[in-house]
């Protein structure tokens, strides 16, 4: 056995990963600021109740909890907490004139259920106002306490392997981390990376425009150069990274061929159940990595054995009117939403009880198997998006409470932080690892087909010509210079994100994407073009109306990142 991981018990460490894109201002209803509305009043705040209600019953859940920089500076936005007061309000009246109407049409069961939505919207707002309308704070104060462990992310939540200049992955980054510290009063040890998307150094063909391939450096080394100490991958990386070197204390690497995992079984090369350390060109790094154990993770996710699709749960895709509230539930997998039955609360409860104790016994079982095959405690990483538990499934956070009571009681297993268990446990192995994603098919076919070619040739167009202004430019010495790179700059960020092209790719919001993509594309080339006029007639040249225009514009709909810096693409 692994003498650093000797001694401690199998742990279930639970992360979560929150975002959403820059929504604010852009747009409201179907695709917009409703958006971030949901998530606060669904997600985010049952979620800071759950963590509540486990200190209040001396319970520490232990949540590995990313929260993306760019969800960070919407939660914090004023135009965030008006809107979200609003919001509440609306859906607390609606609930009650639906009462009203059902008792007007002899529908008492859907009164009751329009009462209690009522009452749910009132009580959202109550603990809205004891927040002073700062959920960040609220979540700061629990990381303070040690009940989470906050995650960082790219800024903008960027998919790293497909962009193009490693200026622009160093941005993202540097970006990210100084947002979330900024946020937090600490830089994050660990982060999310966008779509879990991973790519190790080698030669890389950019998808668009550049037809002759490049050197780059892995994601890992990009991450161990800003301080980064853990990621997380999906379960095929690691099952198909190839043995390095078996790691001693004092990171003393001893090499090994890749045939030693084939018989050192007892070291658990290549389990999801283990932390490996990252080795990229030869050069072991800084930088652990735990990924999802299948097995445990698709009782949640998975569209055919997952806990959402239980019959008793509410129905996500059927509502009452255009814009109306949930009363109904899922019934069955295959019934039409007219043949939806309605929401039984009590039920609901129920499933939830048996669920947790179903999960924690397969998190045990699969602990006892790893540790029977290993002699090792092991560890259950189980990452999902943070939304799936109370946006999409409504009963998610009360499972989550459920589990961490449960797990809490089991005297054989801990709940840990990722950072906990990589600090008591660290990986006694070094690995590369293949390129890939936790998208449809583990790769990248999601953010890069046929229908998006378009995307990566406006984004690496963006990128060629920011990196070209940056060099030419005298934004170090000249005011208006530095201004308009700057917010040049903000606006690459903001087209890199990876939400645009996957709502196209996926039907979800093709027009929203679309829109996205060319309003902070147009944007970014107006500035530029400021920025190309300094350099050719002097920082004395009028400024274009047109490019002033651009500025304000800028200014008005995307306040992000107030202090972005040039200096982090260099």
């Amino acid at each position: 056995m692994n003498g650093n991981s000797e001694g401690q018990p199998p742990a279930f460490c639970l992360v979560l990963h929150g975002h959403l894109p820059w929504v604010l201002h852009h747009g409201r209803w179907p695709h917009g600021e409703d958006w971030l509305f949901e998530a606060a009043a669904e997600t985010w705040l049952p979620m800071l109740s759950v963590l509540d209600r486990c200190t209040d019953e001396g319970i520490r859940p232990a949540v590995t909890l990313g929260l993306t920089p760019i969800l960070l500076e919407q939660l914090s936005s004023p135009r965030f907490v008006q809107g979200f007061r609003s919001y509440l309000t609306e859906q607390r009246e609606r609930a009650t004139d639906d009462g009203a109407a059902f008792r007007v049409e002899r529908a008492p069961e859907l009164a009751l259920l329009a009462d209690a939505a009522a009452i749910r919207y009132a009580d959202m707002a109550d603990t809205f106002e004891r927040l002073g309308g700062d959920l960040v704070a609220a979540f700061r104060r629990h990381a303070g306490s040690q009940r989470i462990e906050v995650l960082s992310s790219n800024a903008t939540h960027a998919y790293h392997p497909l962009l193009l200049q490693e200026s622009s992955a160093r941005a993202q980054l540097r970006c990210g981390l100084a947002t979330s510290e900024r946020h937090f009063g600490f830089r994050p040890q660990g982060v999310w990376l966008p779509e879990c998307a991973y790519r190790p150094p080698g030669s890389w063909w950019p998808p668009a425009i550049h037809g002759l391939p490049r050197d780059v450096r892995g994601t890992g080394t990009l991450l161990a150069d800003e301080g980064i100490r853990y990621f997380f991958v999906d379960t095929h990386l690691v099952r198909g990274a190839k043995a390095v070197a078996i790691v001693s204390a004092g990171d003393t690497a001893t090499p090994v061929d890749a045939a030693q995992v084939e018989w050192d079984v007892l070291r658990a090369w290549r389990s999801e159940l283990e932390p490996h350390r990252l080795v990229e060109a030869g050069r072991l790094l800084p930088v652990q990595v735990l990924a999802r154990c299948p097995e445990v993770s698709e009782q949640v996710w998975s569209g055919k054995v997952g806990y959402p699709g239980d019959g008793r749960f509410l129905e996500f895709h059927k509502r009452h009117g255009l814009r109306g509230l949930r009363y109904w539930r899922v019934t069955s997998p295959d019934a039409e939403l007219g043949d939806k039955l309605l929401y039984d609360p009590v039920a609901a409860r129920d499933a939830v009880q048996n669920q947790a104790m179903h999960f924690v016994e397969l998190v045990k079982g699969r602990l006892k198997m790893h540790r029977s095959r290993t002699g090792r405690p092991g560890t259950v990483c189980a990452p999902f998006d943070a939304e799936l538990f109370g946006h999409w499934w409504h009963e998610g956070p009360e499972f989550l409470l459920e589990v961490f009571r449960r797990i809490h009681r089991e005297p054989d297993l801990v709940a840990a932080t990722a950072g906990e268990r990589f600090a008591s446990a660290p990986s006694d192995k070094g690995v590369t690892l293949p390129e890939g994603s936790w998208g449809a098919g583990g790769d990248h076919r999601v953010w890069l087909n046929d229908e998006l070619r378009f995307y990566w040739e406006v984004a690496y167009r963006a990128e060629d010509r920011f990196v070209g202004l940056w060099h030419r430019a005298e934004w170090q010495h000249e005011g208006r210079a530095r201004q308009l790179l700057t917010e040049a700059g903000r606006q690459l960020l903001l087209l890199q994100a990876s939400d645009w092209p996957f709502v196209i790719s996926t039907g979800g919001a093709v027009d929203y994407g679309m829109r996205r993509i060319f309003e902070h594309a147009g944007l970014f080339d107006d500035l530029c073009n400021g920025v190309e006029d300094l350099v050719r007639f002097g920082p004395t040249h009028p400024i274009d109306p047109v490019v002033e225009a651009a500025l304000q514009r800028s200014r008005l709909l995307d306040p992000v990142f107030p202090d972005l810096a040039p200096e982090w693409w260099s």
